[in-house]
């Protein structure tokens, strides 16, 4: 049976199919642009690896499950980092002190490398880092600004901690 005897419309498939007087194969194509009243049909073979690199890229086997909280507790902690810290530490850099960015290689070079010291140096300060604990003492090293609660503190030490680890993408102010 003739290949324009399968399709029914009315557009002469048989001249656009065909390749060098070769019928390509019907299973092997899908419908892709108009142009000038013709179809131009893409092969699938080149359709196949974008379409499983997005799949992959969308599946919960490449990426692990971010509940809700998860997500605002990161936007808690960008909201908090934009508010108290962008000032000195836009995309994680250092405009006052250079060698003492939020960078992975500098924050253990300073041991300043965890959750924890993260916290520690945010809630007391450290050279000319302010502390911005309600807690802070002695005042000098405290911000005059306003204090952060506890629970700020350390959203924004988690916020920091996995912004270095993954090398400081560009935050939108």
């Amino acid at each position: 049976m003739e290949l324009t005897g399968m399709i029914s419309c009315c557009i002469d498939y048989t001249r656009i199919l065909s390749t060098k007087d070769n019928v390509k194969k019907e299973e092997n194509y899908i419908p892709g642009k108009v142009k000038n009243g013709e179809v131009k049909f893409y092969k699938l073979k080149r359709l196949a690896p974008p379409i499983v690199a997005a799949l992959l890229a969308l599946s919960p086997i490449s990426s692990p499950q971010v509940s809700s909280a998860q997500t605002l507790e990161i936007q808690r902690g960008a909201t908090l980092f934009q508010q108290s810290c962008i000032g000195c530490h836009d995309a994680g850099g250092n405009v006052i002190q250079p060698g003492a960015t939020l960078f992975t290689k500098d924050l253990q070079r300073n041991g300043v490398d965890t959750e924890e010291a993260i916290y520690r140096v945010t809630y007391y300060g450290k050279g000319r880092m302010p502390g911005f604990g309600k807690e802070c003492k002695p005042r000098g090293q405290c911000t005059f600004g306003a204090r952060l609660e506890d629970q700020d503190i350390k959203v924004l030490a988690q916020f920091v901690k996995s912004q270095a680890d993954q090398g400081w993408p560009t935050i939108q102010k």
